[in-house]
């Protein structure tokens, strides 16, 4: 019924305006409007609008000052460095160091990620969706050690773009398979140390060859560059020799 009186008494009585922009046609809407709360109900004295003021504005609430956000959960464990990692943003925050090792819950939103251990808020931090990037607060790391691990992904994979495209999303690649950032910092570490004795060019092709294989760890980047399969042609693949690695059952297989 209310819909029927507003199309009546609101848009009915425009409808044979014409209206040359979109202020002009809320102006419009707006005085009909303001009419229509004025008018008294069939048979009662009041309006819309006293009926407002009298009764159902001093019944209002104030909005809250923070606006409403969606809340959502991750697990993740304390690392060594004093972090947990939020995979969603592959970001890391700072926990105090005393509650290294311990599983926590996150609860985050659009705006912030809190940090809970056993119903405790351990930690809260602004939001941030730089991937690899840390947010650390100085207070939460040992007095010996106050900002993030010597090792990091950021260093990493800053360190590995200074190689090669090839290099540097090999290193991301490493980062992303493994659960925790201290299983995959000996593997990056190690990579990236082949540059000293092979080359930058020689481990960016390294790097590109193992990604097509497939294979994410540095016993198959070094075993290409010790077999010098970096330095061939494409065509010339299907004649190599067929890498080791945990996705290939090998002809023995079959037997």
């Amino acid at each position: 019924m209310g819909g029927i009186i507003i199309y009546t008494r609101v848009f009915a009585p425009l409808r044979n305006e014409t209206f040359h922009s979109v202020a002009d046609i809320n102006t419009a809407i707006r005085e009909l409007l303001e009419k229509h709360n004025d008018m008294s109900f069939r048979g009662r004295e009041y309006s819309r609008r006293s009926l407002f003021l009298e009764v159902e504005s001093r019944e209002l609430m104030p909005l809250p000052e923070k606006r409403y956000e969606i809340k959502r959960y991750a697990q993740a464990t304390v690392h060594k460095n004093s972090h947990i990692y939020l995979g969603r943003d592959k970001h890391y925050y700072s926990v105090h160091y005393r509650h290294i090792g311990k599983q926590v819950k996150l609860v985050y939103t659009d705006s912030i990620v809190e940090v809970y251990h056993k119903h405790e808020r351990l930690a809260v931090h602004r939001r941030n969706r730089k991937r690899y990037g840390y947010t650390t607060l100085a207070g939460h790391m040992p007095s010996h050690h106050r900002f993030v691990s010597e090792w990091s992904s950021e260093r990493f994979i800053a360190w590995a773009g200074n190689i090669g495209e090839s290099c540097q999303g090999y290193i991301m690649a490493i980062l992303d398979k493994k659960q925790h950032p201290e299983q995959s910092y000996k593997s990056c570490l190690g990579v990236l140390h082949l540059a000293k004795k092979y080359g930058r060019d020689r481990l960016d092709n390294a790097c590109r060859r193992a990604t097509e294989y497939g294979a994410y760890n540095y016993n198959m980047v070094e075993r290409i560059l010790k077999k010098g399969w970096d330095k061939l042609d494409e065509d010339t693949d299907e004649n190599l020799e067929m890498p080791e690695h945990q996705n290939i059952r090998g002809g023995k297989y079959y037997e």
